[in-house]
């Protein structure tokens, strides 16, 4: 009789496995559409600017009255506002989830988890409103004429922190300040269930083997779980590429062709979000779909290239796959 039962269920099993694999290509197909659409429509664009408009020049230009447009202004605001802001969150999400996973007392550990989880939650636009307001005059510029006063004149980085910060602080090292604050919870909060997922077992062993607390913290626990903090890292890249709003609001939207991390610019998203429900002309609405696809692509081969990263580790090191 339970023989039976279970052949039943099996064959029950089907239809379902079915939906799942449905549900799989759905995705995978939705990708491609999405693909297809903003390479369809970008066509205009590609065959009237061709490899022009991706190239970095001396003199990027964005001029919707002369039908003249260039994205490496945008590009670059992208990948250097986005990787500063994985420099600077990176250390500090890191402690925070060892703090909570390891070292928090008991009483603490529950609001301070709902707390950052409650930051990974305010809407991208509040983020933007208390930049502008409160965190560029009082945090953003003191740290931008810092950095000129102490990086702008060296040989080799001075192009990098050349300034002097606008009075108002709006600029890509704002961008990239907002952007570590709002992707800490996300890397913190993942990193800290990949803590807590590592067996006490590796705990015991190392402390039984003399390790201190902090050996055992960075010599097993941080080894033991780092495609999982990969992954982490990979959500709050993923993020911070295509975070439109808040930085719209505070990196200063402006063309220039500067280089300096202390100089308003544009990312991606913000050129977007600016100027797609005003462009002028058929070649204007075109490129914005161009660097709307150059920006899905980049998230994609990212993604990609991290995930090859954390395969690799995992390859390399089969137990850490388990955390």
């Amino acid at each position: 009789m339970i023989k039976k039962l279970g052949q039943v269920f099996k064959h029950g099993d089907r239809p379902w496995f079915g939906l799942i694999i449905i549900m799989s290509l759905m995705v995978i197909l939705l990708m491609l559409a999405i693909g297809f659409m903003l390479w369809n429509n970008s066509s205009e664009a590609r065959t009237t600017l061709g490899w022009k408009f991706l190239l970095p020049t001396n003199n990027p230009s964005w001029d919707p009255v002369d039908n003249d447009f260039q994205a490496w202004p945008f590009i670059y605001g992208t990948l250097v506002t986005s990787l500063v802001a994985l420099l600077f969150a990176l250390p500090i999400s890191l402690g925070i989830a060892i703090f909570l996973s390891e070292l928090c007392p008991k009483w603490l550990k529950t609001p301070l988890n709902w707390l950052v989880e409650l930051l990974a939650a305010i809407p991208s636009v509040v983020y933007g409103l208390w930049g502008i307001f409160i965190f560029l005059p009082q945090v953003v510029t003191p740290i931008g004429n810092f950095f000129y006063e102490a990086f702008g004149k060296i040989p080799g980085l001075g192009s990098f922190f050349a300034g002097p910060i606008p009075q108002s602080g709006s600029s890509r090292l704002a961008a990239s300040l907002i952007l570590a604050i709002m992707i800490i919870p996300t890397i913190s909060a993942v990193s800290r269930d990949v803590l807590e997922a590592i067996p006490h077992t590796q705990r015991e062993a190392s402390l039984a083997l003399g390790s201190t607390q902090w050996e055992t913290i960075w010599k097993v626990l941080l080894p033991y779980g780092i495609s999982g903090i990969l992954g982490a890292v990979i959500l709050g890249l993923g993020r911070a590429l295509g975070e439109t709003m808040a930085v719209t609001m505070v990196i200063g939207n402006s063309i220039e062709g500067s280089s300096s991390i202390l100089r308003p610019g544009y990312t991606m998203a913000s050129i977007i979000a600016n100027e797609f429900a005003e462009a002028v002309s058929k070649l204007h609405t075109s490129s914005l779909i161009e660097i709307g696809f150059i920006l899905f692509v980049l998230t994609l081969l990212l993604n990609i290239l991290a995930r090859l990263l954390v395969w690799s580790v995992t390859r390399k090191n089969p137990q850490e796959a388990r955390a």
